[in-house]
């Protein structure tokens, strides 16, 4: 008799939802390809809203899985499955978005919410009417908008979309207290520390990957010093969230559950790290232009980009651990100079060559985590008095 396989942990994240990741993060990197190729503050601006709407697409999604914990792993699969579809049509007209293709990114996002709504159908549509009316006007009367703004012109199609993502939003936070007492319960802060980890992972070896990527068209010693350079500084960034990020995430996640702190819980999965995902993916860009050009100053966007996404990183993360309930002075303790010594970086990453911009970026972010080392130590110790 064939052994009976016991069905998925809920704590743990699936296979399926890692596989699910790497079209997440191939979108990603489509959605960058103008940080990459033509540098410029309108087309880092233009990265940001699209990518905003395909970083609320993801968080539903985890979050939606995070509290059905019913799922089977066929289930969970099919979801899956069903989601990649979506995403890799967004994945494919995320480099012209805003042009030819945008009515693929306009379908590939209605059908996303299609999938999230019949999710929540089959497990949620008999609490009641408020929450069956809540259900069809997130996920199907914003997937209705997307799939009309297909037949629009620009920009009432780009209005269009950002109506959607206002819905949601608006939803989300006007979120009453029985729904949050409701699904909170079910909340599993193990899998939701753990997605969002792997995640940033994954996010971070895109970036390496496109460090080799620009050195290998771009050989050279020069070059190949300011590749040495981004690695540490991909190094430094992963350093400062793995060792103190992904545990702070699920012990903040799991005190703020226990306490009932829906708005808190709302803040740190589904908008705060938006930023840090975004800010890597920027740095990521001002990498490739500097391994390109490591001679010249870095164009003003990557520049910007560098500094603001060094900037973004440290400044969403000590937001983070002020919202789980870390002590002021103890944040501050790092996040001061973290800031300061990023905005001295800023004002001389557009002026001096790139070579010497990412040198500097490696210095202030070793900077930085010698500064958390040393805090974090000195909190052990005082613990242990």
């Amino acid at each position: 008799m064939a052994e009976q396989v016991a069905d998925r942990d809920p704590s743990r994240a699936h296979w399926m939802e890692l596989f699910f990741d790497l079209i997440f993060v191939a979108l990603v990197g489509q959605l960058a390809h103008p940080l990459h190729d033509h540098p410029s503050i309108g087309g880092l601006l233009v990265f940001t809203a699209l990518f905003a709407s395909v970083w609320w697409s993801w968080v539903n999604l985890t979050f939606t899985v995070n509290v059905m914990p019913s799922l089977t792993r066929r289930q969970l699969s099919l979801v899956m499955l069903a989601a990649m579809v979506a995403v890799g049509a967004i994945a494919v007209a995320a480099p012209e978005a805003t042009g030819e293709r945008a009515w693929l990114f306009a379908a590939g996002n209605a059908a996303l919410r299609l999938v999230l709504l019949g999710l929540w159908i089959a497990q949620s549509w008999s609490v009641g009417a408020a929450s069956r009316t809540r259900l069809l006007v997130y996920n199907g009367a914003t997937a209705v908008l997307w799939f009309v703004s297909i037949w629009l012109p620009s920009p009432w199609m780009f209005v269009l979309w950002g109506v959607s993502i206002v819905v949601e939003v608006t939803l989300l936070v006007a979120t009453t207290s029985r729904w949050a007492a409701r699904v909170l319960p079910r909340m599993n802060t193990e899998h939701l520390s753990e997605r969002f980890g792997l995640l940033v992972v994954i996010v971070l070896g895109e970036s390496v990957l496109t460090i080799v990527g620009s050195l290998d068209g771009h050989w050279g010693l020069p070059s190949g010093i300011v590749a040495l350079f981004g690695l540490a500084v991909i190094s430094l960034l992963a350093w400062s969230f793995f060792l103190y990020g992904t545990d702070a995430m699920r012990v903040g996640l799991e005190h703020l559950r226990e306490v009932g702190d829906y708005r808190a819980i709302r803040d740190t999965v589904a908008f705060l790290p938006f930023l840090i995902v975004v800010g890597v993916t920027a740095i990521s860009g001002a990498l490739d232009a500097a391994i390109r050009h490591p001679d010249e100053p870095l164009p003003e966007a990557s520049a910007i980009a560098l500094c603001g996404g060094i900037a973004i990183f440290y400044a969403t993360n000590a937001t983070i651990s002020l919202r789980f309930g870390r002590p002021l002075r103890d944040v501050l303790r790092w996040a001061i100079p973290a800031l300061v010594l990023t905005i001295a970086l800023g004002l001389a990453a557009s002026v001096v060559d790139a070579a010497l911009a990412i040198g500097a970026a490696v210095v202030v972010l070793a900077i930085i985590v010698g500064t958390s080392e040393v805090t974090n130590r000195r909190r052990v110790r005082a613990d242990a008095a």
